[in-house]
């Protein structure tokens, strides 16, 4: 038997071969079984027979047909949200785990290194959204410092980088992040926009994190930033601060009035980030994509570590 967690990806696209890459390049617990798609003629399925790696274009029921389906312990889904009710389920039927980087937000929201460690035995976990990975540690941040009341984070990504499946989601991206902002970030409000950008060259993800808080100064507010920035820096290293942490006070003359707070003085924090891919597969533009990929690829170590430890 394996010393490592076997595992499948359900997308043989940009994301599911980024991620197949990343598993089979880095991971010292996980073991590509398996790459799924639709299209026999994908690049993603050719590269996985070139690594070895068991392939199938005839979708979920192709991958429960496959030789290794029993020894996997661990699914991602890299398709679409509309796909993934059915993914979902039959993965966890067969007692699997299943990590979603879809939107469809059936499983609770995950981005590692803010609870990473709350939903490891669940059977079903979601990814957010690329915007959702790269903002919510911001707010998050603020969160354990402050009284958060309202943030708002705009994701711009280059056009280049957005394949079907993001174009295809694009409601259920601001609606699925802005919730996680306020459930897994701690604002009280959340709100989220996604920008296609067209510009050539492409541009890297560039993400633009708005808060509003009361009960910390800006010295207490930017250091937890820093700090926070670092530790996402440590499974996605092409994440960074573009600027440094700009504050506005607010409300001091003329309160805001914020649903659920009333009456609101405090400090309006602005974090302009940018995110670099790894360029294991896709182009070092596509920091959307890695910033996923690399989440994804956290979470399911830590999954496959505490069942691992739980087995023992």
């Amino acid at each position: 038997m394996s010393a490592k967690t076997k595992v499948a990806i359900i997308g043989s696209g940009n994301i599911g071969t980024d991620l197949m890459i990343k598993v089979h390049r880095s991971s010292r617990i996980l073991e590509m079984a398996a790459l799924v798609g639709i299209d026999s003629a994908s690049d993603g399925l050719a590269r996985a027979a070139r690594m070895g790696v068991a392939t199938t274009h005839e979708g979920i029921d192709g991958l429960a047909a496959l030789p290794c389906w029993n020894e996997i312990g661990i699914v991602f889904d890299a398709t679409s949200a509309g796909a993934h009710a059915r993914h979902s389920e039959m993965v966890t039927r067969a007692g699997k785990v299943m990590v979603d980087l879809t939107p469809a937000a059936v499983g609770p929201y995950v981005v590692p290194v803010v609870n990473g460690e709350d939903h490891l035995a669940a059977a079903n976990v979601n990814m957010v959204t690329c915007g959702g990975q790269a903002t919510i540690p911001i707010v998050a941040a603020i969160s354990a410092v402050a009284d958060v009341a309202y943030a708002e984070i705009v994701a711009s990504i280059s056009s280049r980088s957005a394949g079907p499946g993001t174009r295809a989601n694009i409601d259920e991206f601001t609606e699925t992040t802005a919730r996680a902002i306020e459930n897994v970030g701690g604002a009280g409000r959340g709100k989220a926009i996604i920008i296609l950008n067209p510009a050539e060259p492409p541009l890297l993800m560039r993400d633009t994190v708005f808060v509003l808080s009361q009960g910390a100064e800006e010295a207490t507010i930017n250091a937890a930033v820093t700090e926070m920035v670092a530790r996402v820096a440590a499974y996605v290293p092409g994440y960074r601060l573009k600027q440094t942490v700009q504050f506005e006070r607010f409300g001091e003359n003329d309160p805001v009035q914020i649903p659920g707070y009333g009456t609101f003085r405090g400090i309006k924090t602005t974090v302009l980030l940018e995110v670099e891919g790894a360029a294991h597969y896709l182009p070092a533009y596509a920091g959307n994509l890695d910033i996923m990929t690399s989440a994804a690829l956290s979470t399911a170590e830590l999954i496959a570590t505490r069942r691992r430890e739980d087995a023992a």
